[in-house]
């Protein structure tokens, strides 16, 4: 059954009416973050139709396709829709793929990949559900021309998802290419680095605007920084990226993505104090070059020292904060670190909000704060807690402490 893309109409600045084609789309994410890439996608111009698992479901046009693309600080890719089918065995798959019209998706000098997920008990091997994909497509060009197109595993023009669900399949053109997380500024990686989309979402989560101080004392290789100075200077993710496969479509429109890459919402009035720090020499000369890369040297501000010596420089503000799991990490006495952690910012961050990832709950237990949000994040395979702290002024202790810290100004 192929999927219903109905046209919009609208007048140009001419006064003529224009069809517009809407389709519907799907934008994946990571768990935890679907909410967030709700309102990007209806900040993008799109239409939501349902919140899934790790996804969204929503309707646009090609604008709204490029502008998640580039824009989307949340989506891991976007896939567009082009058939879906009942299938329970390798004939049924091979006829919905070879009735679907690929001649409307690519010639025969593009290449193709498919990239098949599989969870269905009717299909036990996702690599030859890819194969029998495969050989529906070349068969029917064979059939109808004589010649084929070919298959490039590594850099396709054209890539087709494979989606199997119990006994539906759904085939998706891949506009995305390269995971949207691979922003590409990142020179070099820490000992566990966030990922880019992690790191994002937990600012959006954060609520953090860019109007006050944002300080992130366990900076690794500085994702967290770099990713909230891209929020607060409305820097579009998708700028240090060079090609996506949108742009080996037929009906790729190479002025309305030139028009989406040159739209700007904010202009900045408050510049904001955006900090990282780190205990590891390597860590922060990591973090430099990544900041480098990013062009944001002249934004966002880089020293070596431990957490226990910081001071904020302002009354009010966003930590955020990944310790160590003992995970993927090993450390010594988890519960003393948390511990210190929770009453250095009680003895001198109160008025700000502080908001830490951890994979360790009953390490987490040891901060002595009481969180007054919990989110259920996942940091690769790790199911983590992202909760937020509210600091008072009522909580802090020892202020006399304070001429004895240096602060990150």
């Amino acid at each position: 059954m192929k999927l219903n893309h109905r046209a919009k109409s609208f007048e140009n600045n001419r006064g003529k009416t224009v069809q517009v084609r809407q389709f519907e789309m799907l934008a994946k994410t990571l768990y935890g973050l679907e909410d967030i890439l709700a309102d990007e996608v209806v900040k993008c111009g799109g239409h939501l139709l349902k919140k899934e698992n790790r996804a969204i479901r929503f309707k646009g046009d090609n604008s709204v396709l490029y502008r998640l693309n580039y824009r989307a600080r949340t989506a891991l890719r976007i896939l567009k829709p082009l058939a879906q089918f009942r299938v329970r065995d390798e004939k049924e798959l091979y006829y919905g793929v070879n009735e679907t019209n690929w001649h409307d998706v690519m010639d025969t000098g593009k290449t193709f990949s498919v990239d098949p997920v599989v969870h269905s008990r009717y299909f036990n091997h996702s690599h030859y559900v890819a194969l029998k994909v495969k050989d529906a497509i070349v068969d029917q060009f064979r059939d109808r021309l004589g010649r084929r197109p070919s298959v490039d595993q590594k850099n396709p023009h054209i890539k087709i998802n494979v989606h199997i669900a119990h006994d539906r399949c759904t085939l998706s053109l891949d506009s995305t290419g390269m995971s949207l997380h691979k922003r590409g500024y990142r020179t070099g990686h820490g000992k566990a680095s966030l990922n880019e989309v992690l790191a994002a979402g937990m600012i959006l989560l954060s609520g953090w605007d860019g109007n006050t101080d944002f300080i992130d004392p366990m900076c690794g290789s500085g994702t967290l920084v770099i990713e909230a100075a891209m929020v607060a200077y409305d820097i579009a993710p998708g700028v240090f990226r060079t090609n996506y496969l949108f742009q080996n479509w037929p009906d790729y429109n190479a002025s309305l993505f030139e028009m989406v890459k040159a739209e700007r919402k904010i202009t900045r009035h408050i510049i904001p104090e955006i900090f990282g720090s780190d205990i590891s020499a390597t860590q922060v000369q990591v973090a430099r070059k990544n900041v480098l890369s990013a062009g944001l040297s002249d934004k966002i501000k880089l020293k070596i020292m431990p957490l226990q010596d910081l001071e904020p420089a302002s009354s009010s503000g966003t930590i955020i904060i990944n310790p160590p799991y003992g995970e993927r990490v090993k450390y010594q006495n988890l519960d003393k670190l948390y511990h210190e952690v929770g009453n250095h910012l009680k003895r001198n961050f109160s008025g700000y909000d502080a908001w830490i990832l951890s994979g360790n709950i009953e390490a987490l237990k040891h901060l002595g704060l009481h969180p007054s949000k919990r989110n259920t994040l996942y940091n690769g395979d790790l199911r983590c807690k992202y909760q937020k702290y509210e600091l008072y002024e009522g909580s802090k202790k020892n202020g006399s402490d304070r001429n004895k810290r240096r602060k990150y100004t």
